[in-house]
């Protein structure tokens, strides 16, 4: 298994690319603007398949250069959680207004909680953490003990719960339920650095307060 991330755009979002060697199959977890393309190049250059862009949720930032992504890519299916498909198929707001529009597309297909998908042999769990978005998710690979986290928590901070369709009383289950996974995963999010779920349950204000006793 290999993973490289890279780092841009407009919110500094990151986005993976994950890949299986053996098989040659890889996929990329979130699209932000202006950062997709050296990833891509150095897919081409291994010789990897991308055969997926999958969504941790619809916002902005991790959608952007969806279309860049199946230009290289044609076969490449875009997944995303159906709650989160209007902001994929209307992703021009007002709320967010951008320098650069974005293409209207739907999905590929979708994904749920507790589904389970491959990379060419290493699987990987689909959670569903709405909060920070109706439709977030995040992707837990249980055999590498890493964890695809989008927005839901970064490093001493989590995502944002003020946008209109946030909702912070599903954030803390969301918060509370991955805080369950073995303490050694590794959370790759969708902004700032990597880091593991016991150090955010040491140090997170944010975690630590969700994790308190109602």
């Amino acid at each position: 298994m290999q993973i490289l991330s890279n780092t841009g755009g407009i919110a500094a979002t990151n986005c993976y690319l994950i890949a299986d060697e053996a098989t040659g199959q890889a996929v990329l977890f979130d699209a932000p603007d202006h950062t997709v393309a050296p990833l891509l190049e150095e897919a081409k250059k291994r010789k990897w398949n991308i055969i997926g862009l999958w969504l941790t949720h619809g916002h902005f930032d991790h959608i952007a250069d969806h279309a860049l992504v199946t230009k290289n890519f044609p076969n490449a299916k875009v997944l995303i959680h159906r709650l989160d498909e209007p902001k994929l198929i209307e992703p021009n707001t007002k709320f967010f207004p951008l320098p650069f529009e974005i293409p209207s597309r739907k999905a590929d297909g979708y994904i749920e909680d507790g589904q389970t998908l491959k990379i060419g042999d290493i699987p990987l769990t689909v959670i569903h953490t709405p909060g920070h978005s109706p439709g977030h998710v995040m992707y837990h690979f249980p055999d590498q003990n890493i964890l695809i986290g989008g927005d839901l928590i970064f490093v001493n901070s989590v995502g944002r719960t003020d946008l209109p369709d946030s909702d912070p009383a599903k954030m803390r289950e969301s918060i509370r339920r991955v805080m369950k996974l073995p303490p050694l995963t590794r959370l790759l999010p969708g902004h700032a650095g990597v880091t593991t779920l016991a150090d955010e349950a040491a140090g997170n204000p944010y975690v630590i307060e969700a994790l308190s006793p109602d």
